[in-house]
């Protein structure tokens, strides 16, 4: 018997080392083939691949190689502040509507040599050849001829072409110490030292392109999520920008469909590879209608550009024009304490049992009944989508109805003065707020055994204390640094 087992061992083991015999050569021989085969696909590619593909892969190393290159040692907290002098604006605009938007720039602009930039246009104005002493306004250039580059949108205007090389012609100009270029466009309002708290958040050693999205949900489905929308502004950092200059006008050769200026440059960023760095405080503002409930429910973070002013009711309903309403928020508020501008506040009335919502600087509301903090900061649906036929669902990001109740309508305060004074608690800023009705309005009926505010308050006065250093500290309750006096 164990004879007999031991040949059946012996034949099996036979077996098995015959057919490792065989699969060891045809193993050898399919590894072998397989990387034949990849080798030959790699080279296939390579020989397939377009001349400007290549350059974008050596751009992005080179683009890596700059900002190794101007990285020294020391740190960024070690390094001097971002100031004024260190950011160039390039702000992009047409002749057919210099008259109306220089308006705006004035506003925000600081002349005599406090502010560096310029204004981009198509060709000459009246101004093109007045000192900026005497317009208050940046120097102005005219773009480079930019008809040999193709444009095959049939929607949009080949202007993008030549507003999108903005930051490049700015970097080509060679001025000394910019660490930061900032696009915008002529009808954008900036907030210069907001913008400097932003910036100087970042190393400008490294590359970076900050900015924000649009409020449409469909333009930024439309155009892209990952771009930086022009007319609310963006920034580039100068090893960014240097990278930018050398590879652009070969880029934009690359992207003839698309459709406006801040999609080629965010084209471009894509080749580069570098992402937005997405800040709140740039506001594109694609809507229609009243600004009302977004800016009283700002996010929590400097306000930094608006835009679109033309289109939107002006920010004051009461001001004489649009540029008049936003050179209000500059003569006051923002001379007083521009990083607190438009933070909302919201406080209680527990006696009337009211709701109080103070964006400082610009408005308050009061309404009856007690709303949630989660709600108030909700913005308030004054305002229309861009896409006149889309409803309120087609934004990006959450909205609430101005009431929920007739009796919820609250009572609108506009900012009417604002004046700077010494107490005893030492310096604090004084704003007034006026109540605002609009022609031939009524209150609704209300059955709530709730005090009216519209009926015992005709305008309310806010007490707070300036705080430049609001944003280097974590704000656990925006409520802490507001005291509120309402007068009957």
């Amino acid at each position: 018997m164990m004879k007999g087992g031991g040949g059946k061992e012996t034949l099996t083991a036979s077996f098995l080392r015959f057919l490792l015999l065989l699969l060891l050569p045809l193993t050898a021989l399919y590894f072998f083939y397989t990387l034949h085969l990849l080798l030959t696909s790699a080279s296939s590619a390579a020989s397939n691949c377009a001349p400007d593909a290549v350059s974008v892969s050596r751009m992005s190393a080179n683009l890596t190689a700059v900002a190794e290159k101007q990285l020294p040692p020391s740190t960024v907290a070690g390094s001097t502040s971002t100031t004024l002098q260190h950011v160039v604006f390039g702000i992009a605009a047409s002749s057919r509507f210099w008259d109306k938007r220089k308006e705006y720039i004035k506003v925000w602009w600081r002349p005599r040599g406090a502010m560096r930039g310029y204004v981009w246009l198509d060709r000459k104005v009246r101004e093109s050849n007045m000192s900026t002493a005497r317009t208050g306004l940046p120097a102005i250039r005219i773009s480079s001829d930019t008809s040999a580059f193709p444009y095959t949108h049939r929607r949009g205007h080949r202007s993008a072409i030549r507003i999108s090389r903005i930051v490049s012609e700015t970097f080509r100009l060679g001025l000394p110490g910019v660490r930061w270029f900032v696009m915008g466009d002529d009808d954008t309002v900036f907030f210069p030292d907001n913008l400097l708290t932003v910036l100087n958040k970042f190393d400008h050693r490294q590359p970076y392109y900050i900015g924000s999205l649009s409020e449409s949900h469909l333009q930024n489905i439309y155009f892209s999520y990952g771009m930086a929308y022009g007319g609310g502004g963006f920034a580039i950092s100068r090893p960014l920008a240097e990278a930018l200059a050398r590879m652009q006008d070969g880029c934009l050769r690359r992207y003839p469909a698309l459709y406006g200026s801040d999609d080629r440059i965010q084209a471009c960023m894509a080749e580069l590879g570098v992402p937005l760095t997405k800040h709140p405080g740039f506001h594109q503002y694609d809507v229609y209608g009243d600004l009302l409930g977004l800016l009283a429910s700002h996010p929590v973070a400097p306000i930094v550009t608006l835009h679109h002013l033309d289109v939107v009711k002006p920010l004051f309903p009461d001001a004489r024009s649009r540029p008049s309403a936003v050179r209000r928020l500059f003569d006051g508020p923002v001379k007083l304490d521009t990083a607190g501008l438009m933070q909302q506040s919201i406080c209680y009335d527990s006696a009337n049992r009211w709701t109080v919502s103070v964006a400082w600087g610009f408005t308050v509301l009061v309404a009856r009944g007690i709303m949630s903090p989660r709600e108030m900061e909700m913005p308030a649906r004054t305002f229309l989508n861009w896409y006149r036929r889309a409803d309120y669902t087609a934004y990006a990001f959450n909205t609430r109805p101005l009431a929920r109740s007739p009796c919820q309508k609250p009572a609108v305060y506009y900012l009417s003065s604002a004046r700077r004074e010494a107490l005893r608690g030492g310096e604090t800023t004084v704003t007034r707020y006026e109540r605002w009705r609009h022609p031939n309005e009524t209150r609704p009926a209300c059955r709530w055994d709730i005090t009216d505010p519209d009926a015992h308050l005709d305008h309310i006065i806010v007490l707070k204390k300036p705080d430049p250093g609001l944003w280097e500290r974590v704000i656990f309750c925006a409520t802490s640094f507001l005291f509120l006096i309402l007068h009957p």
